[in-house]
Formats: structure tokens, sequence, C-alpha cells
């Protein structure tokens, strides 16, 4: 997908698993987002779901965001400044499904925690690429 050069000379932190892993590890949470947004949009609550609906855009703008930022323009900074916002928008996405929707808030809880992962890889490249 994209040209790895840069990234391969990078000195990666510890625990930093194989390429092939992120691909699958993203199939399934994307898999996971789609199915909590459907349960949510499919709920029938007297509850307000424009929260939820404003959270999970934005979560996902961020999400996309960060991979050119990275990979193409190669601004680890800002890479991280990235994560670091969508870790506090998919915890308020969560939040506001679970208003709504208690199985669509759990099925972001992986997501979540990925993404927490990808953020100790993103400070952990920064901090050893200074």
């Amino acid at each position: 997908m994209f040209n790895t050069i840069w990234y391969d000379t990078l000195t990666k932190p510890f625990l930093n698993p194989p390429g092939w892993i992120f691909s699958y590890a993203w199939g399934i949470l994307y898999l996971m987002i789609f199915f909590a947004f459907v349960f949510f949009a499919k709920e029938r609550t007297f509850a307000s779901k424009r929260q939820g609906y404003i959270y999970f855009l934005l979560q996902l703008i961020f999400n996309f965001l960060w991979t050119p930022v990275f990979f193409i323009f190669h601004n680890i900074v800002l890479s991280v400044l990235i994560i670091l916002i969508l870790d506090i928008l998919v915890i308020m996405n969560i939040k506001s499904f679970y208003k709504v929707s208690k199985i669509s808030a759990y099925l972001l809880i992986p997501y979540l925690l990925w993404i927490l992962f990808a953020t100790y890889l993103n400070i952990g490249i920064l901090l050893l690429n200074l």
C-alpha cells in the first residue's frame, strides 16, 4: 500500500509487532466499528443520538488522517498529536454510544485498546528517532 522504506529505517519500540499483524487487526477492528455503528443507528431510543454521530464521524476522520500524515508525509510529531486526539475521541464515542446502545460501546473497546497500543508505538517511534 505505502512505500515502507522510510518506516523500515526507523528504530521501533519494544513490542512492535510484525507488519502483517496490522492488516489482520485493522480488518477485524473495522468490522467491529461498522457493527457498533449499525447497532447504534438501529437503536430506537428517546435519548439523542446526535452526539454519538458527531464523535463517530470525528474519530473516523482522525483515524483516516493518521495514515497519510505518518506514512506519506513522515510527520511523526503531527501523527502523535493526531493519535492522542483520536484516543480522546474514541473514549468520547464509547461514552456517547453507551448511553444509547451498550453493545455498540462494547464493540468499540478493542478498537480503543488497539489505538492505545498504537499510541505507545507512535510515541516510541518519536522518542527513539529524535
